[in-house]
């Protein structure tokens, strides 16, 4: 596999996943024939309508929501942004957020800014996790205080795959008043939600992670939540998101929870044996391997493998050269040189750390490809190995 033309083995899919074939499909006559404003009074534009409304009830129903409660945004990042300010703004009185020290970016940098850039109006605990990724719930309970504004825990990560407990985090910050958001963009067609039976306020989702197209998200907002938007302008979306809709996109990501939902039950099983396959023969085949995250309290794609004594990037570039798709962490964090903030929150050893690889598989892999990565990987890390200064025959 050394020629550009031949095929792709990607098992990126937690950076971002394909566009289904039925999604394009259903996305064509709203970038063709029907390119209507979907506010606009005419019939022509009011079909348009019914077909953003169509894929709100699609999204509503893999959630276990209401369409009501489902706001259309550009992507998971913006939905974090307005649910966390949002809930600061409708409880001004309240200074304190929690999250925890292995959240996306997009939760992290904002959290980040709202101590340094408002002089440290805000105060921000950042729970800490075990060396398999976890958090302990003890120090979540003892974080809540009366000046808590807003929870801020993702449902799975981004890196490790790992799944957190926010159905009984978001009851115990309930319990005090407390706003919950959770950021679920890698949950979601993953594992199942029912949000009507959970005391979670807000959810926010991407397009892209289930095989619908970049440029879309959802924000849910539980019905009776206090909101304020973080775009304003025009009536959409109830006049909870200003602009008006990326109605394709919107259309697409309906189609794409459709389709999630049919395969949930092939990710849970199928999807999950390619990735033990995967983890179980390169752990066996490579030695100073190591795995990090939980072993079973895990998304059924997401394998994070650290290789000691190598550097991820260079894996990546080796990889590369055999057409392997993956990850050395966040493809939001890709370019920096520093370790995973993620793999440093679990303490995981400086030579170790540097030298992980995130694989992340979807529907659409084959246990041939996997046999393909277990044959390539190991004369990579052999070679690394060998130039490493760091590597002595261990």
């Amino acid at each position: 596999m050394s020629s550009v033309n031949e095929k792709i083995v990607y098992m990126d899919n937690n950076a971002t996943t394909m566009v289904a074939p039925e999604v394009v499909d259903a996305m064509m006559p709203y970038l063709t024939d029907l390119y209507g404003n979907p506010s606009s009074m005419h019939t022509f534009g009011g079909q348009v309508g019914q077909a953003v409304s169509g894929a709100r009830e699609k999204v509503a129903h893999i959630l276990g929501a209401d369409p009501e409660e489902i706001t259309f945004t550009s992507c998971g990042t913006e939905s974090d942004s307005t649910a966390i300010l949002s809930a600061l703004r409708t409880l001004p009185e309240k200074r304190h957020v929690v999250t925890t020290r292995i959240e996306h970016p997009a939760v992290k940098s904002l959290c980040d800014n709202l101590e340094t850039l408002t002089g440290h109006k805000y105060k921000v605990t950042r729970l800490k996790v075990d060396a398999e990724g976890m958090i302990d719930m003890g120090e979540y309970e003892a974080a809540l205080t009366d000046d808590t504004a807003v929870v801020s825990v993702m449902w799975a990560n981004n890196e490790t795959g790992n799944i957190y407990p926010v159905e009984k985090m978001a009851s115990m910050a309930k319990e005090r008043g407390i706003l919950f958001h959770t950021d679920a963009v890698q949950a979601v067609g993953k594992i199942p939600i029912d949000l009507q039976k959970l005391d979670i306020d807000f959810l926010s989702l991407s397009g892209h992670k289930l095989h619908a197209p970049k440029g879309v998200g959802v924000l849910y907002i539980k019905r009776g939540t206090l909101f304020v938007p973080f775009l304003t302008g025009g009536h959409q979306e109830n006049g909870r998101r200003g602009g008006t809709e990326n109605v394709a996109s919107i259309v697409g990501l309906g189609r794409a929870c459709d389709l999630a939902a049919e395969n949930m039950e092939n990710e849970n099983s199928r999807v999950r044996q390619l990735r033990d396959k995967l983890e179980e023969g390169l752990l066996a085949a490579v030695p100073n391997s190591r795995l990090n995250g939980h072993k079973t309290l895990r998304l059924p794609n997401t394998a994070n493998i650290s290789f000691e004594f190598v550097e991820g990037e260079a894996i990546l570039l080796h990889m590369n050269q055999h057409n392997i798709c993956a990850s050395s962490g966040s493809a939001c964090t890709s370019g920096s040189l520093e370790p995973s903030h993620v793999l440093r929150a679990m303490g995981v050893p400086f030579t170790a750390a540097h030298g992980s690889i995130r694989f992340s598989l979807s529907v659409y892999n084959s246990e041939e490809e996997v046999d393909y990565i277990i044959e390539k990987m190991p004369p990579i890390i052999e070679l690394l190995r060998k130039m490493s200064p760091f590597w002595k025959g261990k």
